[in-house]
């Protein structure tokens, strides 16, 4: 792949085998981030577990301390007084059916998170095949299905980030933007460091944090040395 000049004299900055501490990896991703915008800060984490096993998932959520830096859009699906209970929390749009229709019908997606109260969840089930594979079908376990909307839009709003197994067992996440700077990234890494940790399954055997990566929007990874995950 031919990389851009920015990306390459980023890359020249610092040793790219090196594994560093979790701070100073966040503090060279910082000296690396030079685009014109305010890049988002990814952690992308690959666990020592079989996704493919039900037993071996690692799927949850967690609110960082100093939030995501992004605006968040939340939908919910809610009919009567949590409908209500819903707009008064804050969410961005509130329905049922008819928001089923607007998504297949006219394929909008003007938003990021997706919140359903349990007893919507058989008309959102009829959106599985465009929400699953965005990442956006409500979920148990992310907090996203829940009778507490106005707890679920409050946590979203001020900074909860999802985190799930893909295909290869890499969690890709993020924890917050360059104009944060360090003191607070690293905040926010410890606290989702933290939760996956915790929700290590108990099916998983021999080292769980295999490999550990921060990047920039625009630039190139940093590695962390999995044995200091936790510092």
């Amino acid at each position: 792949m031919k990389r851009s000049r920015r990306y390459q004299e980023a890359a020249g900055k610092f040793d790219k085998q090196q594994q560093l501490g979790p701070v100073e990896a966040i503090e060279t991703v910082l000296n690396t981030a030079s685009a014109k915008f305010d890049e988002t800060i990814e952690a992308h984490i690959k666990l020592g577990v079989d996704g493919r096993h039900a037993d071996q998932q690692v799927r949850g959520a967690v609110v960082l301390p100093n939030g995501t830096g992004k605006s968040v859009r939340v939908l919910v699906f809610a009919k009567g007084d949590k409908a209500k209970e819903a707009e008064a929390a804050g969410a961005d749009f509130v329905g049922a059916e008819e928001l089923v229709q607007k998504i297949q019908k006219e394929n909008w997606f003007d938003f990021d998170v997706v919140v359903a109260t349990p007893d919507m969840m058989g008309v959102v089930g009829r959106l599985g095949r465009v929400l699953g594979p965005k990442g956006l079908m409500p979920n148990p376990k992310s907090g996203t299905v829940t009778m507490n909307l106005t707890q679920a839009i409050a946590d979203i709003k001020a900074g909860k980030v999802e985190y799930r197994l893909d295909k290869t067992n890499i969690i890709h996440v993020t924890f917050g933007k360059a104009s944060f700077g360090a003191e607070k990234l690293a905040e926010n890494y410890r606290t989702l460091i933290g939760a996956i940790i915790k929700a290590k399954p108990a099916a998983a055997k021999g080292q769980y944090i295999r490999s550990l990566t921060f990047s920039s929007t625009m630039g190139p990874g940093v590695k962390v040395n999995p044995s200091r995950a936790e510092e």
